[in-house]
């Protein structure tokens, strides 16, 4: 196993905060190359960062930043931000499929809207995504393919409270069944990872009833997703991780570090029993 991304090309969507950026700034520590594919070009007063600050900060911590805007729903600026990063890093070794939408409501509060925009980021911006790498991929020494999504279920308990984010976020868990079976032959490993807890990012503040404290930081699952994209492609695929998993393998024993509070109770993410 090759523990560094040194080298490496990832395109990262939704790496302009929270989990995707923590990713980012991980393998730019090891020296990789890092497209930021997101649609935040100029602040927002709700949510921090750009997909510019998350450049600059991958290229402070050691890394090749390309920012991209891009609509992960629109076709052409997914093509687009593809053929910039290849023409500026020479291919793309790495997708980490994070960027995600959410609406945590019952069927007769979430709007049609809100439906659409969470179908089309979620599972069909992942499915376009990976399909647009996918030739680059091909050429890489040791592809990966990332999705944030959780172990898939059918359990009625994890739909009933809010259906469609479920469907959405289930739909990029059922990218991996598919994808990993069907890029099995050509070595592209495709996996899903998870964190056990919920994790403290500018849009779960923004959700009520989630305090900081009960939550860990970004960084927890940005070192698990570097654990799991240094592994050979050929020998790790198809796999539905979590965070506290991983890190177990690596030979971690506490999590404190990655606590905003320290022996502080936390809460279990969603899609967990």
């Amino acid at each position: 196993m090759n523990d560094t991304l040194a080298g490496k090309t990832l395109f990262i969507t939704g790496a302009s905060r929270g989990i995707g950026l923590a990713i980012a700034l991980r393998a730019a520590r090891d020296g990789a190359n890092v497209a930021i594919a997101a649609k935040s070009g100029v602040p927002n007063p709700k949510l921090p960062g750009t997909i510019h600050t998350a450049a600059a900060a991958v290229e402070e911590a050691g890394g090749a930043a390309l920012a991209l805007k891009a609509d992960i729903r629109d076709e052409a600026q997914v093509d687009a931000a593809v053929a910039q990063t290849v023409e500026r890093f020479g291919g793309i070794d790495i997708v980490v499929n994070n960027a995600s939408a959410i609406w945590l409501a019952g069927v007769a509060d979430t709007p049609i809207k809100r439906f659409d925009l969470m179908q089309q980021v979620n599972t069909r911006g992942t499915f376009l995504v990976t399909r647009a790498c996918l030739p680059h991929l091909q050429r890489a020494a040791n592809p990966h393919v990332l999705m944030l999504a959780p172990p898939p279920s059918l359990d009625p308990k994890w739909f009933a409270p809010h259906t469609a984010y479920t469907i959405a976020k289930m739909g990029m868990s059922l990218c991996v069944l598919g994808m990993s079976a069907e890029f099995a032959p050509l070595g592209i490993a495709v996996n899903a990872l998870w964190p056990r807890t919920v994790i403290a990012t500018a849009a779960i503040a923004m959700i009520d009833g989630v305090r900081p404290e009960q939550c860990r930081r970004p960084e927890i699952v940005a070192d698990a997703a570097h654990a799991i994209l240094t592994r050979p492609a050929q020998a790790y695929t198809g796999h539905f991780a979590l965070d506290e998993e991983i890190l177990r393998e690596q030979g971690l024993v506490s999590f404190d570090r990655y606590a905003v509070a320290p022996g502080a109770p936390l809460l279990p993410d969603l899609f967990l029993d």
